[in-house]
């Protein structure tokens, strides 16, 4: 959830750590802190609050050193307060660590009886006077932290350094993403390769359960076996350009106007001819999908969104039971698991804790194969898996996710029209599902012309506490995720339902303060959906008809806003578009922080 950053170096290294923190800032953190060796002792800074307000004490009472270490904390144990940021000390010892570590309190006990004093209402402390009580020991410090993780239950990556050590830092990763990164008479250590961009474009992905230790000379790499390993070495074509905001006033505003060409992206080298190109999901893709007789699709947040409307779409071309399930609830049940199931997780970063932990308890189920469906290729999710389809949607650094989840419908539909393909779908059908797909980005880009609409309905939301979205069938998903959107940067308090579900409860919220938005593409539920909104109109409810040109001039509501006319496998990227926009335009009315919205972070590495 939070970030980390290393550097063992011949030079000051305060402000690249600092830099990389403020790299890492779209990832959602409370607190930050920085640790460095000099003098023989662990010089700390920590503050409240953002990147910004470490800076401020820095300048005020400056630290300096060759070898450190530095975080960007978001709270799960300990509210955020300065004493709960990280890093921590024990004695010679200083530590930041991502993760949860289940067993905290009993170690607590045990480290308390030996005299360790608890400062902190964290986990992460224990590891802190874990590894020095190992050190004082005898023990190196690499040997103190090979010996310490094998005592840690849960997901972690950490990087340590001590002061009888100066110019060495130790990491370690299991559950939780760790890359080491090679330079020139110095090396790094981050959560994220976004922190070391400017310094380095080498890097090496830790595998699960891997203790690094790096100096200015040199790195070495010890499997959980505490046995040398050689982790290849890959370079990395990130554009830092992408990670700037480039004249928009907010990274979501600019990550929602890039969608054009990152569907476009999405799509390229995938259809051919007018059809989609064998083999996009791997060598052994036309085999399995000809084997597959169910799928199971497990995701978490935006990408659960993503994965319901997969459902629709796989039933519907392919006629095989799909079902989608969030991965929090798959990790603690016994599902039955039919020969021929094909396992599907969905995540943007590829490292989501609930997701990654489904995907390796699916290894263990009998599913036919695993696919990932992913928008980071050096992620975990993707290299666990059997088969992969990157989405192509560049780095995203507005914690609201927008291009991820679209460009992770595009390449579900891909996904379910091969699948159908391979189940015998009609013919005309398939080739109307390409040629949906392949018009995709420019009706994206007239959906983009309403946002000055858009920004004028918003000023009708900006006071409002409460707003109601309605879909139905795979619409119902995309209005559950206008809801999360609008929830999710404004504040506002928002549900979503199928429509049809009103009279069933949601009508008792409706009156004239209940703003309601409905998703209305004209497909064979659009009379029914007519009907839904009668009882809305009979309620006394603000409508808000989100349509298409086929609907626009027999829907009766108060708003009406019309898009572009796509079809089956395009209407729920389209009609998402306007939701984003929304969401958005109220935030800002409402000026609250729209990339980094409370309480929440980008990369979910925590349960």
């Amino acid at each position: 959830m939070c970030g980390i950053v290393g550097i063992s170096a011949r030079r000051d290294v305060v402000q690249s750590l600092l830099s990389g923190l403020q790299a890492l800032e779209y990832r959602g953190y409370d607190s930050a802190g920085i640790a460095v060796i000099a003098d023989a002792a662990v010089q700390r800074l920590r503050a409240k609050g953002k990147v910004a307000d470490l800076v401020a004490r820095q300048e005020a009472t400056p630290v300096a050193g060759q070898c450190g270490i530095a975080h960007t904390r978001w709270a799960t144990h300990g509210v955020p307060n300065e004493g709960n940021a990280h890093p921590h000390v024990s004695g010679a010892v200083s530590v930041v660590h991502n993760g949860i570590i289940e067993n905290h309190s009993s170690l607590r006990t045990e480290l308390r009886a030996l005299g360790y004093h608890f400062e902190s209402q964290t986990d992460t402390e224990v590891i802190a006077h874990l590894i020095e009580h190992l050190r004082a020991g005898g023990l190196s410090l690499l040997a103190a932290v090979q010996a310490a993780v094998k005592r840690l239950h849960g997901a972690y990556s950490i990087a340590v350094v001590s002061a009888s050590e100066p110019d060495r830092v130790v990491g370690a990763r299991l559950g939780s993403p760790l890359v080491v990164g090679l330079g020139e008479d110095e090396q790094y250590l981050a959560s994220d390769i976004h922190a070391l961009l400017p310094m380095t474009r080498r890097f090496i992905y830790l595998a699960e359960g891997d203790v690094v230790a790096i100096e200015p000379t040199g790195v070495r790499v010890f499997d959980a076996e505490d046995r040398p390993v050689e982790r290849p070495v890959r370079e990395s074509r990130f554009d830092l350009a992408a990670a700037q905001k480039g004249g928009y006033r907010h990274f979501m505003l600019k990550e929602i106007h890039e969608q054009p060409q990152v569907l476009a992206d999405t799509l390229e080298g995938r259809i051919a001819g007018g059809r989609i190109l064998t083999n996009i999901l791997g060598v052994d893709a036309a085999d399995l999908l000809d084997r597959t007789e169910a799928v199971h699709i497990i995701a978490c947040g935006t990408s659960f969104h993503a994965g319901l409307v997969a459902r629709y779409w796989i039933e519907s071309v392919a006629g095989v039971p799909c079902t989608t399930e969030i991965a929090s609830e798959y990790r603690y049940r016994d599902p039955v698991v039919r020969p021929g199931t094909l396992f599907v997780s969905v995540s943007q970063s590829g490292e989501t804790a609930d997701t990654l932990a489904a995907l390796k308890l699916a290894r263990q189920r009998g599913y036919l194969a695993e696919l990932a469906v992913c928008n980071v290729p050096e992620s975990s999710i993707v290299r666990e898996s059997a088969l992969v389809l990157m989405t192509r949607a560049g780095p995203e650094i507005g914690v609201a996710s927008t291009k991820a989840f679209t460009t992770q419908l595009v390449a579900l539909a891909l996904f379910a029209l091969e699948l159908g393909r391979a189940k015998g779908m009609p013919e005309a059908r398939y080739l109307d599902g390409v040629r949906q797909l392949e018009r995709l980005p420019a009706l994206v880009a007239e959906a983009l012309r309403l946002d000055e609409q858009l920004k004028a309905l918003a000023e009708r939301f900006a006071n409002k506490q409460h707003a109601l979205f309605l879909g139905r069938g795979s619409h119902w998903p995309v209005a559950m995720e206008g809801a999360l959107k609008l929830k999710e940067i404004s504040y506002i308090h928002a549900e979503a339902y199928a429509a049809g579900e009103l009279k069933h409860g949601p009508l008792a919220l409706v009156d004239a303060d209940m703003p309601v938005i409905a998703v209305a593409p004209n497909d064979h539920l659009i009379d029914k959906l007519k009907s839904n909104l009668e009882e809305v109109r009979a309620r006394g409810g603000e409508l808000y008809a989100f349509v298409d040109e086929g609907v626009a001039h027999d829907l009766d509501a108060d708003h009406v806003l019309t898009l572009p006319t796509g079809g089956e496998f395009v209407a729920p990227v389209l009609f998402t578009i306007p939701l984003q926009l929304l969401a958005y335009h109220v935030a800002v009315l409402r000026g609250t922080d729209v990339d980094q919205p409370r309480n929440l972070a980008k990369s979910v590495t925590v349960e």
